[in-house]
């Protein structure tokens, strides 16, 4: 039988790459997902029409607070495996409703913890964030660092979701694993992000506000290299360390618990007037560009250290951001007909 995985987000850019991958190697699927109009809902249902295409994936709309219902839902399939990469995303949105990321990623990521508690998944795996190293400024950034210093609510809630995973971990011994991911982009992206907005703007002859002037660097992470990372670590649930001694170098396996963080990133800074460069030469013309001052809660810098991944999975992420632009642009002029 076919080891069953429930996905939250799974109308979402990562969740649906993620579930489409898993598909393709035979797992069985149910997706979970409110369907909120932070972005085009549109989107998100033409992701999941693609998806119940497959045979063995099935979907539920409902949201996370909801924990009759999540329960109700999640309670019958008795996954194998639970991935939970449903949140409320973006840096800048957080500075205008805060209160959505604490009811999604605070309450709604201690539901999922509970229904894990109580169903004893061979694994639990929670997305957080490359923003949760916040002030830090020694690069790359390394998984054993302290992330004390979040800069916006919605770091601040997503760190909030490790420190509630590490002890669910330690009371419960559910074997977890957190994964920070870095800048991730490609095909059926959210339009809040970076590359969308930019090629939407170039196409559209509209200016494109670049932040700090382009003095920032970004860690560039394609969606199907990050997504294959999740697919390898669900494989590889930690266990509980008998003494510190047992814990491999280099290895931010927990003391005291079956908990881990996972960077997944590119391992690779790319400064961001590249970035651009990148996209105006995929769609062969120049962009409007309207230079910025840095944005509120904003960091200059990210760059993945990601040899925990390598060592855990053989794996690291490589595709370079002129390949992964270049599959964006041509989805983007496929789904806009553009």
């Amino acid at each position: 039988m076919s080891k069953r995985v429930f996905i939250t987000g799974t109308a979402g850019f990562i969740g649906f790459h993620l579930a489409k991958l898993l598909l393709a190697e035979g797992f069985t699927v149910l997706g979970y997902d409110g369907m909120s109009d932070y972005y085009d809902v549109n989107l998100k249902k033409r992701r999941t029409q693609l998806l119940l295409q497959n045979e063995r994936f099935s979907f539920v709309e409902g949201q996370l607070e909801d924990n009759d219902f999540l329960r109700a839902t999640i309670d019958p399939f008795e996954p194998d495996a639970i991935v939970h990469l449903a949140a409320q995303a973006g840096v800048r949105y957080s500075l205008e409703n805060p209160r959505a990321y604490i009811e999604s990623n605070v309450i709604g990521t201690f539901n999922i913890m509970e229904a894990a508690r109580e169903l004893a998944p061979e694994h639990l795996l929670m997305a957080s964030t490359s923003s949760v190293y916040g002030a830090n400024d020694v690069m790359p950034f390394n998984e054993r660092e302290k992330t004390e210093t979040p800069m916006t609510i919605y770091a601040a809630t997503k760190k909030a979701g490790e420190n509630m995973g590490h002890s669910y971990a330690h009371l419960w011994d559910i074997p977890t694993t957190m994964f920070r991911f870095f800048t991730v982009y490609g095909p059926w992206g959210r339009p809040d992000m970076a590359l969308f907005k930019f090629t939407k703007g170039i196409l559209e002859d509209t200016p494109i506000d670049i932040y700090n002037n382009g003095d920032m660097y970004r860690d560039f992470t394609y969606v199907e290299d990050l997504v294959k990372g999740i697919r390898l670590l669900i494989d590889t649930p930690p266990k509980r360390p008998e003494t510190p001694a047992d814990i491999p170098e280099g290895d931010s396996l927990s003391p005291v618990a079956p908990f881990r963080v996972v960077n997944i990133g590119n391992s690779d800074k790319v400064r961001l007037l590249d970035y651009i460069d990148a996209i105006e030469t995929e769609l062969g013309k120049p962009a409007i560009r309207n230079y910025m001052g840095m944005q509120t809660g904003d960091v200059p810098a990210t760059w993945a250290n990601a040899d925990l991944l390598k060592n855990l999975t053989g794996y690291q992420p490589s595709t370079d951001i002129k390949v992964g632009v270049a599959k964006f642009v041509a989805w983007y002029r496929d789904y806009y007909q553009v």
